[in-house]
């Protein structure tokens, strides 16, 4: 690969636009019917024994709950659903496999029975994916032969609950990281198997992540992919003898240059702009910076986290900021002051958090040193004692502010490396930093990029991408959005893949109807009883433009009009009601699956990506908002509210007293 293609690849990742319909055509081998537990199939063949074969069913799939104590959800996976519902066929394998997983005694004739059984009866309704969605809403409406409806269910719950849950948490990291600020899913090491990772890599994107490091998903979904190196790349040179390439061509002349000459130069210079030795550095990682900057000159971006300098005692470094006469009264302390009272000498009152101990200040570890005044200690002291305590506190604040000076050996190695591209024509991208404090560490390189851009008349050079990795989550971003930093990208693996908050989304897929009679499910437990009937689910909106409320309705009813009057109730509260008069009444169900074909033009992965955002901005703020978000009302119309409760009364036992 030249170094020009190689540069296109790291810089714009995924492979050209003619190739963004390939999703389209990729199908998971592994959703097959069999990917189902064995009890649909032994249901299956009780309810062909049982002459059911002509009954039709209704089931919703939905869920109870909003993940990561939100208030919405994203639906996602309705793709691979209707792809599933496509494919579905028992082969000639899966029928021999079952003859022997399942007991013995089954018909042969139920096996025939499989062999033919298709998803071509079957009528699937949805809301459109990408769209936000809430609690007991149904994002799916299955019906067709009970039969078949019941094999589907737990292949569309495994496409859907995870699909959603992670499209979910891509989104909130969005809405947390600010439109401004790139996002990159690195979670494919972490995630749950290589399906696990492929769906993360997917779905991230939908939920508003900008590319990923997994090349599989690029290829297969054309997701940008983006990738730096890993510290091992950087401690595999131990010195710059081990560098077989060193010459570079400049970008437009074609003049030939030895590379690392130039980095060492400018790092001689940069040492004394920064005023930073150049033994802090590591020649080992200024070897390993100068070859991948040759292998990608337009596309540089360096991990700078891997070797930290050397410790810089505190008071050593106050000492040599202090005058000769500050120094001198601090060794004979100030025991010849007039009153005779003050006893220690004025640095010895700061009390640092190790006690008696003078500190080192560990750049590895970037401990920030509090200074603070010894507890509940009081000395009389006189004006002069008094004057040198001020001095000593401003010289230790004056230290901390200029703790920039020590910065990482990879900070300096890489700006001299990116000046080094400069002289052959290229621009380097940024860094990445992987470790320490984010926050500090960012504003840190800002300002020296800042510095250096004004010194060499360079303004590409202040807006220098700085990525941020290591560990990252929902709560890492906005203490970091509260301390000010200056990162333009994060890298998010495992809190995102794995989404460590809530690890399951929880979608269930209940009967409602059987043969065009309601079905209830009760339970003691109000939050698990079901919302029985065939129903339909409109979105009505306030004055404002955002969404007021959801509301299901029978499918009998006649749908919620613009400017009229609607009761909306609490499908299970009867005190809770109230009028709505909507501005605008969105239908959400879409006909997506009958007579056996697709019966939507299926959106693109970028589109269904859009689709997230804007859905997103109807919702009000506080219904977004990380803390104490406000609940997003779901109701039923009067109609559906006393078919419910007279349904539940017709079924629930009662109880006799004795």
């Amino acid at each position: 690969m030249s170094s020009n293609n190689a540069d296109l690849l790291l810089e714009d990742g995924a492979f050209a636009s003619s190739k963004n319909s390939w999703n389209r055509y990729y199908h998971n081998s592994v959703v097959q019917p069999l990917l189902t537990d064995l009890y649909q199939i032994t249901m299956a063949y009780a309810y062909w024994k049982s002459g059911k074969i002509e009954d039709h069913a209704v089931f919703d799939l939905f869920f109870r709950t909003n993940p990561f104590q939100g208030e919405f959800t994203i639906f996602a996976g309705l793709e691979e659903c209707l792809k599933f519902m496509e494919s579905f066929h028992y082969s000639e394998t899966d029928i021999e496999y079952l003859k022997h997983a399942l007991p013995n005694g089954i018909e042969e004739e139920f096996f025939e029975y499989l062999s033919q059984l298709t998803a071509k009866d079957v009528t699937l309704y949805a809301i459109e994916e990408g769209s936000v969605a809430f609690p007991r809403v149904p994002l799916i409406k299955v019906m067709g032969p009970l039969i078949i409806v019941q094999l589907l269910e737990t292949t569309l719950l495994t496409l859907v609950n995870y699909a959603s849950l992670m499209a979910t948490n891509a989104a909130r990291y969005r809405m947390v990281a600010g439109r401004h600020i790139e996002l990159l899913e690195f979670g494919l090491r972490r995630a749950q198997g290589p399906d696990g990772g492929l769906s993360a890599s997917k779905y991230s994107y939908i939920g508003g992540f900008d590319g990923t490091s997994n090349v599989l998903a690029g290829k297969l979904f054309n997701i940008p992919v983006k990738g730096t190196h890993a510290h091992a790349y950087i401690t595999s040179f131990t010195g710059i003898q081990e560098l077989k390439t060193r010459v570079l061509e400049h970008k437009e002349t074609g003049d030939k240059r030895d590379l690392l000459e130039l980095a060492i130069q400018h790092r001689s210079q940069l040492s004394k702009i920064l005023d930073i030795s150049t033994d802090e550095s590591s020649e080992g990682e200024l070897a390993a910076m100068v070859s991948f900057a040759i292998a990608f000159p337009g596309g540089f971006m360096a991990l700078v986290d891997t070797y930290d300098v050397k410790s810089v005692p505190v008071l050593a470094a106050i000492d040599g900021e202090r005058t000769e006469d500050q120094q001198q009264q601090q060794q004979e302390g100030v025991n010849a002051c007039s009153n005779g009272t003050c006893g220690d000498p004025a640095v010895e009152d700061l009390n640092f958090e190790n006690g008696n101990e003078q500190p080192t200040l560990e750049m590895g570890e970037d401990v920030m040193v509090v200074v603070e005044e010894a507890d509940d200690i009081e000395r009389p002291r006189c004006a002069k004692c008094e004057a040198e305590m001020r001095n000593a506190k401003a010289c230790v604040i004056g230290h901390l502010k200029t703790v920039g000076k020590c910065f990482r050996s990879g900070l300096l190695n890489f700006c001299a490396v990116a000046l080094a591209l400069h002289d052959q024509g290229y621009m380097a991208k940024g860094i990445r930093i992987d470790s320490g404090d984010l926050a500090y560490l960012s504003c840190l390189a800002r300002e020296t990029f800042e510095r250096i851009a004004e010194r060499f008349k360079l303004p590409w050079f202040s807006r220098l991408t700085i990525v941020a990795s290591n560990d990252i989550n929902e709560e890492t971003i906005l203490s970091l959005n509260e301390q000010g930093h200056k990162i333009d990208c994060f890298g998010i693996g495992t809190h995102l893949v794995t989404c460590q908050r809530q690890p399951a989304l929880g979608c269930v897929y209940k009967m409602v109807e059987i043969n065009t009679q309601p079905r209830i499910k009760l339970s003691q437990d109000v939050a698990k009883v079901t919302m029985p009937g065939n129903k339909n689910v409109f979105r009505l909106y306030g004055a404002d433009g955002h969404a007021l409320i959801d509301l299901l309705q029978r499918v009998e009813e006649n749908p919620p009009e613009v400017g009229q009057k609607v009761l909306c109730r609490h499908p299970f509260q009867e005190s809770k009601r109230a009028y709505v008069i909507p501005t605008n009444v969105e239908a959400l169900y879409k006909v997506y699956w009958a007579d056996g074909r697709v019966t939507q033009a299926m959106p693109s992965l970028n589109e269904v990506r859009t689709r997230v955002q804007e859905s997103l901005k109807t919702l009000r703020q506080d219904h977004k908002r990380t803390l104490n978000p406000t609940p997003y009302k779901v109701a039923v119309s009067d109609n559906l509210y006393n078919f419910i409760h007279d349904l539940w009364l017709q079924n629930a036992p009662i109880g006799e007293l004795s």
